[in-house]
């Protein structure tokens, strides 16, 4: 079953925090981010894995499931 856009959405956006610092957020603008990411945003913070609907910081689930997907990008990035 391939992933939805939604899933590639949130996705992206946990890709974007920094696994490794539980000190580092990010924010999600409403008004001038695309609207996808704030739908994405909104989902994972209905989720539990972030810690505001427009961001914040991540969970404990939150940062376990973005240190997979760092490595699951790494992987899929790296040449034979």
């Amino acid at each position: 079953m391939p992933f939805s856009q939604d899933q590639l959405s949130e996705l992206n956006l946990l890709a974007l925090f920094h696994s490794s610092s539980s000190q580092e957020g990010i924010k999600v603008h409403q008004h001038s981010a695309d609207p996808a990411m704030v739908a994405a945003a909104k989902r994972l913070h209905d989720k539990g894995l972030v810690t505001q609907p427009d961001g914040g910081y991540l969970t404990p689930q939150g940062s376990e499931i973005t240190e997979q997907v760092h490595r699951i990008l790494s992987v899929l990035s790296s040449s034979p």
